[in-house]
């Protein structure tokens, strides 16, 4: 048996997801029951800084938060599954994170999730409006580089965009440069830090090799593998769990770092920087990824790209245009919403038979089934995403 006195703390490494500051801060996951925010919960349960979890899904919320609530550490958790009970999982809250979203499957880029995603993210976005719009909202749903000017063009419609407050989650692109480079070099990996900018898709990750602590060098051709291999490390997860998902505890991990570091500046901790993709004036793009000085307010300073080596300049300019498309395509996406109706109106899940599984005989409600999150999604049996219907943007 555990004695109460020699419990443990719980910690990674040196970087610990947790810390000794005291805090009531009240945090939301909203697709806290799939492949990320079921760990990702779990390590927020963890930490002193969360006085109080509400967690959101469209299904499983109550047994996942019931598991979480039986662990001894002093955050409060509640879960709400459905449409319904949206807006009571959002009252109050001062971070959301939102892992929500279908996973990438072998063969697929991020980009090819948009449709999909970004009428989830709308709607949660729509949800944070009118219920916490001062919280720190907190995107991991893909394609980042859309998503967060999904999120943000939502909030101006609503009047209540704060550009310090809305976060594209990056972190884990810093999570692998740092484990990746480390490894090369036969380095503690927790204390290496790796700044990356630009985006959060393929060439538009640009990590900073020069700018890493401590100092490291690599010849020319070590350099440029190692860098496609930082871009493409999604990839090489997706195919390694051979269509069984993609990044997520790795994911869970990084969102977790971001979020701490987001409560840790919210509770007056000095000198927090973390790289993030947020509304930006460092470049021509609207939105950039640089590392950031966070506060009490959110983003307290953008520190910029910082001096860039030849290489790391060329890996910008490339990124350049991608971006830009990414960034429009979120934006035009909710200009051309009909209406800003809420996830609310939804239907509870499988009100309705999935006509597109049924001609295929495949039996609707099975367990090869999940409707998901209430959009008119069904992930069939081969995990091939169709929409038969959809009640928030037509």
């Amino acid at each position: 048996m555990f004695s109460r006195i020699a419990r443990p703390t719980i910690c990674i490494a040196t970087r610990s997801l947790s810390t000794s500051s005291q805090n009531n801060a009240k945090v939301a996951v909203l697709g806290a029951s799939g492949g990320i925010g079921q760990p990702l919960s779990l390590l927020l349960k963890n930490s002193p800084l969360v006085g109080e979890l509400s967690l959101f899904d469209i299904a499983h919320t109550p047994g996942v938060a019931a598991d979480l609530s039986h662990i001894e550490t002093r955050a409060h958790v509640t879960g709400y599954m459905g449409p319904d009970q949206l807006d009571a999982a959002l009252k109050g809250c001062n971070v959301v994170v939102i892992p929500a979203g279908v996973p990438r499957k072998p063969g697929m880029t991020r980009d090819d999730l948009f449709n999909t995603n970004a009428t989830i993210v709308a709607t949660l976005a729509d949800a944070v409006a009118r219920n916490c719009p001062e919280a720190m909202i907190c995107i991991i749903a893909n394609p980042v580089n859309s998503t967060i000017p999904i999120t943000s063009e939502v909030m101006k419609k609503y009047g209540v965009y704060n550009p310090n407050r809305v976060f594209g989650v990056t972190t884990l692109d810093i999570v692998r440069a740092n484990a990746f480079v480390a490894e090369l070099k036969g380095l503690d990996p927790a204390r290496v830090n790796v700044p990356v900018i630009g985006g959060h898709a393929g060439k538009t990750i640009i990590p900073l090799i020069s700018q890493a602590t401590p100092k490291v060098e690599f010849p020319a051709d070590q350099l440029s593998a190692l860098t496609a291999r930082i871009q493409d490390a999604g990839t090489e997860v997706v195919k390694a769990k051979a269509g069984a998902g993609s990044a997520t505890l790795s994911m869970a991990y990084a969102g977790a770092r971001f979020t701490f570091s987001v409560l840790d500046a919210m509770n007056g901790k000095d000198g927090v920087v973390e790289c993030a993709y947020v509304r930006s004036e460092e470049t021509e793009c609207k939105y950039f990824s640089t590392p950031l000085l966070l506060g009490k307010h959110g983003i307290e300073k953008n520190l910029g790209l910082g001096k860039l080596s030849a290489f790391e300049e060329n890996l910008v300019a490339e990124a350049i245009g991608e971006l830009k498309g990414s960034i429009k395509k979120g934006e035009d996406f909710v200009a051309n919403m009909k209406s800003s109706a809420s996830l609310a109106a939804a239907p509870a899940p499988h009100s309705f038979p999935c006509s597109k599984c049924l001609r295929a005989n495949t039996g609707w409600g099975t367990p090869a089934h999940s409707y998901l999150f209430g959009y008119g999604l069904c992930v069939c049996a081969r995990m091939r995403v169709h929409v038969f219907r959809s009640y928030v943007i037509m």
